[in-house]
């Protein structure tokens, strides 16, 4: 991949930004562009890295004529833009299909008209049986993807799907911290409730793995372990030294007990790949007979991976993987 050059969609968000560090640690690429609709994230990340390597465009991947200026001339696409929060979403859903399905489907299409060697986009758990708009946007992202690399051989279109990151903006172990700082209780809301456990550096190496290895619909998981909210909640309690109460307040409107990253439909055809798992394309045809007709006894005898039967971590292994977070570490080792 040298001399190669990358986008980033959504290159300001957690996840873009993880993506790109790592990248300019390597010399694969010898420039990254980052496109986004926030100018002052830009300037911030503009400022913060000096490095003339990364290259900053505005723009939204709802507008087709931008997305095109930017993706001509790229070798490769990670494209990480997309409204992620789950009640704006479910308050404005056309707007998560504007940004989430008709958003992609424009940068796949600009992918495929520039002949892009390979082209990964970001998925989540939410899209395995989707409860919630955000979540069925997504699903509808993959299905997209999946459609459009059926008939293309000069541009690989592939996906990962991932889970919660751990320490993420909007997720419960950046809430969790606050209280334990503030010493106010920490509030879980189903102690036996359980989510996988991914690192942000877990996540981008999937990111890499399926750009190294993607054929054309793949879907990638990576193997995670999980733990139960109140496993995560003890483990902090005891890296941060405190004895605040723990409150259980009920779960919430939309909210799982467990994270399901592969279902039980695509576990029959699931590749396991050690640690990740490769979901191949349906590339049945419109062949009704093969969607009707015919069928596959073993399916219900499949169960599908989620965040009950992975490898279920105990107080200690959790602070271990919390000491890996950059933040946990300093506040911790400071102490």
């Amino acid at each position: 991949m040298i001399n190669k050059k990358l986008l980033i969609t959504g290159g300001t968000g957690s996840f873009g930004q993880a993506v790109l560090h790592r990248f300019l640690k390597t010399d694969e690429f010898s420039e990254i562009r980052i496109f986004s609709r926030d100018e002052k994230k830009q300037d911030d990340l503009r400022k913060e890295l000096n490095n003339p390597k990364v290259k900053f465009y505005i723009g939204d991947v709802r507008d087709m004529r931008s997305v095109e200026s930017v993706v001509k001339g790229v070798d490769y696409i990670f494209h990480a833009a997309a409204l992620k929060q789950v009640p704006s979403c479910e308050f404005f859903p056309i707007e998560a299909v504007k940004t989430n399905v008709l958003g992609t489907e424009n940068v796949l299409d600009a992918a495929i008209k520039f002949s892009v060697k390979n082209m990964v986009i970001l998925s989540t758990d939410k899209a395995c049986y989707p409860i919630n708009a955000m979540g069925l946007s997504k699903a509808m992202m993959e299905k997209v993807m999946i459609a459009k690399s059926r008939n293309e051989e000069k541009t690989t279109l592939c996906g990962t799907r991932y889970g919660n990151v751990m320490a993420s903006r909007g997720s419960v172990i950046p809430l969790f911290i606050e209280q334990l700082k503030a010493k106010s209780p920490i509030t879980i809301t189903d102690p036996k409730m359980t989510r996988f456990m991914m690192t942000l550096e877990d996540a981008v190496d999937l990111v890499w793995f399926a750009f190294r290895n993607g054929k054309p619909g793949d879907i990638f998981v990576q193997k995670a372990p999980a733990a139960t909210i109140e496993t995560l909640a003890i483990a902090l309690k005891e890296l941060y030294k405190s004895d605040i109460p723990i409150n259980i307040i009920g779960t919430r409107h939309g909210e799982k007990l467990y994270e399901t990253l592969v279902n039980r439909e695509e576990m029959v055809k699931a590749i396991d790949l050690k640690n990740y798992y490769r979901i191949p394309a349906d590339n049945r045809d419109l062949n009704y007979g093969k969607y009707f007709s015919e069928g596959e006894e073993h399916v219900s005898q499949v169960e599908e991976y989620h965040s009950h039967n992975t490898k279920i971590l105990d107080v200690e292994g959790m602070k271990e993987l919390l000491m890996k977070l950059p933040e946990i570490r300093k506040d911790v080792i400071s102490d």
